[in-house]
């Protein structure tokens, strides 16, 4: 097993822009109403014409930041701005929050007490406007943003999952969330927001989050960092983790290789991988017990596709600014699992759930849940770093020829 660069930056280039992009682009787009569809079943053929808010800022985020990045195509462009209206048109209720499933026309089926429309909405809207040169969408993203933090930090606007003067407990996908958002906003507006949040997510996840003791990032914890020992308390999700490492590592990398933040962020990936990593079939469990306790949901030993897509991002991440071997290592053995059994060799795209032993669970693409953003995500993230990387040798290469 080696890791090979210059195959995985190819593999990673192709497959974005010749197998995932094709099957989304023009199926998904709905050209009666605006917006995309997800729902697609193997073929992508349409199962379901309902669609998922958060898609739509998901998917316009993409391709606004393919347009940004990669190719200025003109097709990329106008898809994405598919999405943005239809985000304008349908997505926000009246109190300026925003819905999370709709009709295929748009009329509101379900609004969800979690913000994650909401955060797809603002990354959006950040790189739409990049891309179509508008600083409207830019202010529109900024704003939206900020009435985000004010639901989040507000008691009382959102209501508690539990009773909260019995058993108050916090979430980790919010600071998550709000520093991958912030992460995004800032690459289109200057403003102090964006590094006070990534500052203040960081040090709340690594101050009431990571729990050395049970080497593990927990997904609730009580109002300071108290552990609760409940199924929800104990809960570990390796992939929601692995993911939260990676948001930490990039931020290092923009940093200069920050060498608190890189520590930080390869121990939250080491103990996440070592806990979810399935040993005797392979491939990363979707949810384990912090306490080795039997975990409560029923699909815990299933390998869902986006947990598998953040260790690849995490682990070349962690290569790349550690140059260990041990995370080229681990990126590779992610990467043959994943590819050998979730890609679809007849239709294209991956499915997304797999039985513990690799088999296919359901034979859909997509549904309000998956959909364009983690593969086509990590397809593009991987290919830039690993350019860079390939960079990097270049010019170490180039350094020793003149000493």
């Amino acid at each position: 097993m080696r890791f090979e660069p210059d195959a995985l930056l190819a593999l990673y280039r192709d497959g974005l822009l010749n197998d995932t992009l094709p099957f989304w682009l023009p199926r998904a787009i709905d050209t009666k109403h605006g917006g995309y569809f997800t729902c697609l079943d193997q073929d992508g053929s349409l199962l379901q014409s309902d669609k998922a808010i958060w898609f739509q800022g998901r998917f316009a985020w993409l391709l606004a930041t393919l347009f940004n990045t990669v190719e200025k195509r003109p097709e990329w462009l106008e898809a994405a701005s598919v999405g943005i209206d239809f985000l304008n048109h349908h997505g926000f209720d009246s109190d300026g929050r925003m819905f999370f499933w709709v009709t295929a026309e748009g009329r509101p089926l379900r609004k969800r007490r979690y913000l994650f429309s909401e955060a797809f909405a603002v990354i959006a809207f950040a790189a739409y406007g990049t891309a179509a040169g508008e600083a409207s969408f830019h202010r529109q993203a900024l704003d939206l943003f900020r009435l985000l933090l004010k639901f989040h930090t507000t008691p009382g606007l959102l209501p508690a999952k539990v009773n909260p003067a019995v058993r108050p407990l916090k979430g980790l996908a919010m600071p998550m969330i709000l520093l991958a958002t912030a992460q995004e906003l800032r690459k289109a507006v200057n403003d102090p927001v964006c590094n006070e949040v990534i500052n203040a997510s960081i040090t709340e996840i690594e101050r009431d989050f990571l729990k050395p003791e049970f080497k593990a990032l927990l997904e609730s914890v009580g109002p300071n960092g108290e552990f609760c020992d409940t199924f929800d308390g104990r809960l570990v999700n390796p992939g929601h983790s692995i993911e939260v490492a990676w948001f930490i590592l990039d931020e290092a990398r923009l940093r200069g290789g920050e060498p608190r933040l890189v520590d930080l962020g390869c121990r939250i990936l080491e103990c996440s991988f070592e806990l979810g990593w399935d040993r005797e079939y392979g491939g990363i469990f979707y949810y384990r017990d912090a306490r080795g306790l039997p975990a409560t949901e029923y699909w815990h030993d299933m390998k869902f596709w986006w947990p598998h897509n953040e260790a690849l991002i995490a682990t070349l991440l962690a290569c790349q600014l550690t140059g260990r071997e041990k995370y080229a290592r681990w990126h590779q053995a992610v990467h043959e699992w994943a590819y050998a059994h979730f890609p679809d060799p007849v239709y294209g795209e991956w499915f997304g759930y797999l039985h513990r032993d690799g088999t296919v669970s359901t034979r859909l693409k997509g549904n309000l849940w998956k959909g364009p953003f983690h593969l086509p995500r990590m397809q593009w993230y991987c290919w830039q770093r690993l350019a860079e990387m390939k960079e990097a040798n270049k010019g170490a290469s180039r350094n020793e020829d003149r000493a």
